[in-house]
């Protein structure tokens, strides 16, 4: 009975040491850590990032205008029979042939036409014959009338037999010369210099007058007719460059402004161009292109492609502050040469911004500021780039 009081107050007493160490070493632990806190201490905050900042600049850029539309032929022949009944015997040409003037494409089997020829040289003959006595009779009549051999009818006869020969052989001659066509229409030519679109004709038809046997592309030439709003038509001029992609794949063909359409259609407020182009093989009538106007060049307020970044759909700039700190705008870009961007809007042309990586910042980070030298880019001729000038005080 006299152990138990002790065995009670030893453990309190333990409590009670364990608890006063745990208090000691707090203690001790709290300076060290307000020494090592660079907040507490009222240390600067460390830069997010290095950059490089640079200003807009003065650059001229090319003004185009923008257009799509198809691309035709510039002129259509259609390449038709005038032989009426005959049975077309022979086909030379085929679609994408390329033809001349004058080519024989197809020929009609032309057996009746000349037999008909040689009837109506059969008729001429006849008619010379025929002519030649009745003109022999009235140069007697001539002679004889003065002496009184021949009654005044006899002779108005023999003058009036000459004048019929005369007449039918004028007429002998014609029907001659009619059937000389008609032989020339056995055979299909070629209206002009150019190449074989379509093809209708087969051997073996017996075809009427008038239908069509090939199309043909006159001289090989193509256009390119642009739909342009009509608000950009009065800035087209005849001659005016124009560059045509017809394939993604495609490099782009050269073109020239050959008319602007009087008119502007009433629905979707468009206009044609027509744009002659370069001959190339990728470029084929009916397809539809795209393609850029020439119209000049302008000033532009740019920046290096790099300085612009895009979030959300817009396109931001990363403005740097005199004291090192983000700001974030929202700025509007317009046309692109090399790696030059156009801004139309929302920057301050002597702010400075972050040339590049503005898409690893984000608005209040304080960087580490390099100056960028300015200088002309390989886009862009040196002559044509130069530094907006501060405004004067």
């Amino acid at each position: 009975m006299t152990l138990r009081p002790k065995t009670v107050l030893l453990p309190a007493l333990a409590l009670v040491l364990a608890a006063l160490y745990g208090l000691g070493v707090r203690a001790a632990d709290e300076p060290k850590k307000d020494a090592k806190d660079p907040k507490a201490a009222g240390a600067p905050t460390k830069a997010a990032l290095t950059v490089t900042v640079t200003q807009a600049q003065t650059t001229r850029l090319p003004m185009k205008i923008s257009a799509n539309g198809n691309i035709a032929a510039w002129q259509e022949a259609s390449v038709g029979t005038e032989a009426n009944g005959l049975r077309l015997a022979e086909v030379r040409a085929n679609v994408g042939d390329v033809v001349k003037k004058g080519q024989v494409l197809a020929v009609f089997a032309g057996d009746t036409v000349q037999a008909d020829l040689l009837q109506a040289k059969a008729a001429v003959a006849e008619a010379e014959a025929m002519l030649g006595e009745a003109a022999a009779n009235a140069q007697r009549a001539r002679e004889l009338g003065p002496a009184g051999a021949l009654s005044g009818q006899q002779i108005n006869n023999y003058l009036t037999a000459e004048r019929t020969a005369q007449a039918r052989l004028e007429a002998a001659r014609a029907s001659y010369k009619v059937a000389q066509i008609r032989v020339s229409h056995a055979q299909v030519v070629a209206p002009d210099n150019g190449i074989i679109s379509a093809r209708s004709a087969t051997v073996g038809a017996v075809l009427p007058a008038g239908q069509e046997l090939f199309r043909l592309i006159r001289q090989g030439r193509l256009e390119w007719r642009a739909e342009v709003p009509s608000a950009d038509l009065g800035r087209l001029k005849p001659g005016m460059v124009a560059s045509v992609v017809a394939t993604n794949t495609a490099a782009p063909v050269t073109g020239k402004v050959r008319m602007v359409a009087p008119t502007v259609d009433a629905q979707t407020r468009n206009g044609i161009v027509y744009v002659d182009l370069a001959s190339a093989p990728e470029v084929k009538a009916g397809m539809y292109a795209r393609g850029e106007f020439d119209i000049g060049q302008s000033e532009a307020l740019t920046l290096p492609q790099g300085a612009v970044v895009l979030r959300d759909g817009f396109n931001y700039v990363l403005k740097v502050g005199p004291d090192s700190k983000v700001t974030q705008l929202k700025v509007g870009v317009g046309r692109r040469v090399g790696d030059r961007v156009e801004i139309t809007r929302g920057l301050d042309p002597l702010a400075k911004v972050v040339a590049a990586g503005g898409g690893f910042l984000a608005e209040g980070d304080v960087v580490r500021v390099v100056e960028a030298p300015v200088a002309a880019t390989p886009a862009t001729p040196a002559t044509a780039v130069k530094p907006v000038a501060a405004p004067k005080k």
